[in-house]
C-alpha cells in the first residue's frame, strides 16, 4: 500500500512551488488533482525544452496527478473548485494572496464548508506583513533569505543556483506543515488548518549559522567561492587535465587521514591543526598543500588515494555523469517511464526511500484537462456521505 493512499489532494498552484508539494504528495499515493488555466493550462507545460510542444519538465513535475481544466474566474469554475474541496483533505495553492479570496476562494469560505480541509498557501513573503501583496519569485526568496549573497566569487556579481532552489525549499517546507497538519487532525482529533509558507522564510531557515554570527560578533558573511567559511579544509581543488575535486577534510580525523594520504604528517601531527578553529585560521596553508598535491595528479588518481584513506572526495557531476552513475542506478533514481503519449523518457526516481510504503510512479502526467473541466464535468472524488 502507498503510504498516502486515500489522501485527497486538491491542486490550484502553477510552475514551481506548489506543483512540487503536490508532486511529493502524489509520489506516495496522495490522489491529486490539479486545477489547470483553461487556455494553455499551467505555463510549466511550455518551460524549457520541449518534446512535441510539451516540456518534458512537465513529465516530472505532474505525474502520478490528474488534470482539471477550469477558469477560476468564472462562477462555474469556482463552484467546480468549492465541490472538489468540499471533500479534499489538502488544498494546494501559491497564488498571490488574497487572490483565492477575490474568486471567492479563500480559507474562511473554503474551512467552513470542510472543517478538516488543510490548506497549503505558499507565497513569496507569507500571508501576513507589510510585504504580503507585493508579488515573490524564488529568485527573490533566495536574495531576500540570505542565499543570493553567499554564493559566487568575493568582489563578483553574486550567483544564483542553477535550479529554482528557493521554490523547492518552500514546496519541501510546504509538504512538513501538510504532514504535520494532518497528524493533528488524525491524532489529535484536531480541525483543518492553514499552512504558510513563505519563499523568502524557507530559504532563511536553512541559513546555518548566518544570525546567530551576526548578532553576537557583527560579522556579515559574504561570498566565499567553493569554500565553505569557517569549516576548514572543505573546498575545491584543481586536478592534472583541468577536473576540479571536492574535497571535505575538516572532520578531526579525516583531517590527520587526509594530511598522511597527501604526505604532509607535519600538518597531521601538528597539534594546532587538532581542531577546526586552528585549522580555519590557517585554512590558506592546508589550501595551498592540498591542491599542490592534487594539481600533479589526474582526478581518478586522485579519488582512488582519498577512497583508500576513507576521506570525504568526489567529482562535479554533469547530467550525463548523473544518468551513468551505478549509485544512480542501483538506488532506482534513474527511472525508465513514458509520457501520456507513449514516449520513453528517463525521470528522477522518488525520494525518500521508505523501507514498507515506498513511493512510485504509477501514472504518467495528464493531458490538459484530462480527467474533465469546463467540458464534460469535473472527474472528482466522491461525496464523503457516499464514500462511507
Amino acid at each position: 500500500m502507498d503510504a498516502l493512499a486515500g489522501l485527497k489532494v486538491l491542486e490550484l498552484g502553477q510552475l514551481i512551488a506548489g506543483p512540487f508539494a503536490g508532486k511529493t504528495l502524489a509520489d506516495f499515493g496522495a490522489d491529486v488533482i490539479k486545477v489547470e488555466p483553461l487556455d494553455g493550462g499551467d505555463p510549466l507545460r511550455t518551460w524549457r525544452l520541449l518534446r512535441e510542444g510539451t516540456s518534458v519538465w512537465w513529465e516530472v513535475q505532474s505525474r502520478n496527478k490528474r488534470s482539471v481544466a477550469l477558469d477560476l474566474r468564472s462562477s462555474e469554475g469556482q463552484a467546480a473548485v468549492r465541490a472538489l474541496a468540499a471533500e479534499a483533505d489538502v488544498l494546494i495553492e501559491n497564488f498571490k494572496p488574497g487572490t483565492l479570496e477575490g474568486w471567492g476562494l479563500g480559507w474562511e469560505a473554503l474551512h467552513a464548508a470542510n472543517p478538516k480541509l488543510v490548506m497549503l498557501r505558499v507565497s513569496g513573503y507569507g500571508q501576513t506583513g507589510p510585504y504580503r501583496d507585493k508579488p515573490g519569485f524564488g529568485v527573490l526568496g533566495e536574495a531576500m533569505g540570505g542565499l543570493r549573497h553567499l554564493t559566487g566569487e568575493p568582489g563578483r556579481v553574486p550567483v544564483r543556483c542553477g535550479v529554482s532552489i528557493g521554490d523547492t525549499l518552500a514546496a519541501l517546507h510546504g509538504v512538513i506543515g501538510v504532514l504535520l497538519a494532518l497528524r493533528h487532525r488524525e491524532v489529535n482529533g484536531g480541525r483543518g488548518q492553514v499552512v504558510d509558507v513563505a519563499l523568502y522564510e524557507s530559504v532563511f531557515n536553512v541559513m546555518e549559522s548566518l544570525l546567530p554570527e551576526y548578532d553576537a560578533f557583527g560579522a556579515v558573511r559574504g561570498a566565499a567561492g567553493s569554500a565553505l567559511p569557517g569549516i576548514a579544509p572543505s573546498n575545491a581543488y584543481p586536478c592534472a587535465g583541468g577536473a576540479w575535486v571536492l574535497i571535505g577534510g575538516n572532520g578531526d580525523g579525516i583531517f590527520k587521514r587526509l594530511m598522511r594520504a597527501i604526505a604532509r604528517a607535519d600538518l597531521a601531527d601538528d597539534p594546532g591543526l587538532a581542531r577546526n578553529d586552528g585549522r580555519v585560521a590557517r585554512v590558506a596553508e592546508i589550501d595551498a598543500a592540498i591542491s599542490a598535491w592534487t594539481s600533479q595528479r589526474d582526478i581518478d588518481a586522485v579519488l582512488a588515494a582519498l577512497d583508500a584513506a576513507a576521506v570525504p572526495a568526489g567529482r562535479i557531476y554533469t547530467v550525463a555523469d548523473i544518468a551513468a552513475d551505478p549509485q544512480y542506478q542501483a538506488r532506482g533514481m534513474i527511472v525508465q517511464t513514458h509520457d501520456a503519449d507513449g514516449r520513453a523518457l528517463k525521470v528522477p526516481g522518488v525520494v525518500p526511500k521508505l523501507s514498507e510504503t515506498p513511493g512510485r510512479l504509477r501514472t504518467p502526467a495528464p493531458r490538459l484537462g484530462e480527467h474533465g473541466g469546463a467540458v464534460g464535468g469535473v472527474a472528482g472524488w466522491p461525496r464523503r456521505e457516499e464514500a462511507g
